[in-house]
């Protein structure tokens, strides 16, 4: 087991300090490969379809994750359709300690298709942080007829983001979210497009730290044709490996500081 996910394997423990001997828990985190299923997603150059390459990597950052002592559950194991709510309640149901969406981007004209490429991370917020963000959210929330769309939508995400303000999971969100770009750019070398925040379904509702990532533009002739290959493959999934350790230590060693300030007095 790494250092960072030993470490938060212990400190997620239900026992508080002064505790004879805490059980130390296994992190759980859950995936989710975008699409699926007839919801084949973006298109490659070389004819990769999004959802082949959000589920492969899944796959292998579940056995990168395992690795290190993680319990990690996938929202879909199979190349089936899953509706985007079923995603939310699967995690849910799960209980997990953070909640990943695995994506590639893609741009619509040959033109863009031809320029447009780099890494983007987002977590929830009920406004795009621009029009390259909303156009993202957009077309991955089409199989929920948008996250944007229907009056009960927008009224559950006011909801669901002011309760989210009230604690800590959607700064923990927006913590998880730098934690992967960073390392991913580092890993990669790709354009940076930001961490971003967007209206995304599959992240309204998850009682978790929780973010999407797109690991590039599938599109992108260049991009597109890295994302084929296993050993960019591989990186981009060391990276993601890397980024959520470093997440959960920091997080769990900041949970942990009142309770040990308090024990100390």
């Amino acid at each position: 087991m790494s250092a960072s996910l030993a470490l938060a394997a212990v400190l997620l423990s239900a026992a508080p300090l002064g505790a004879e001997t805490p059980v130390p828990h296994p992190v759980r985190i859950v995936l989710d490969p975008g699409h699926g299923g007839a919801q084949e997603g973006a298109l490659g150059p070389d004819g990769l379809f999004e959802k082949t390459l959000a589920l492969d990597l899944a796959r292998s950052l579940k056995a990168e994750l395992e690795r290190t002592g993680a319990e990690v559950l996938l929202t879909r194991e199979q190349d089936v359709l899953l509706p985007l709510a079923d995603r939310v309640g699967f995690a849910n149901h799960a209980h997990p300690d953070l909640f990943v969406s695995l994506h590639a981007n893609s741009m619509p004209t040959r033109k863009l298709r031809a320029r447009v490429e780099g890494i983007q991370t987002f977590f929830l917020s009920a406004s795009a942080s621009g029009e390259d963000a909303l156009r993202t959210a957009s077309q991955e929330n089409a199989g929920a007829g948008g996250a944007g769309g229907a009056p009960a939508q927008r009224d559950t995400l006011a909801f669901i983001l002011a309760d989210l303000q009230r604690g800590e999971a959607h700064a923990d969100s927006a913590r998880l979210a730098y934690a992967l770009h960073r390392r991913l750019l580092a890993s990669t070398g790709a354009m940076d497009l930001g961490v971003q925040q967007a209206p995304f379904y599959v992240l309204m509702g998850v009682e978790a730290p929780a973010v999407l990532v797109e690991v590039g533009f599938i599109s992108h002739p260049g991009e597109g044709r890295r994302l084929g290959e296993a050993s960019y493959r591989s990186r981009l999934v060391a990276a993601l490996s890397e980024g959520i350790q470093a997440f959960l230590a920091e997080v769990v060693a900041r949970d942990r500081a009142p309770a040990a300030a308090s024990a100390s007095r």
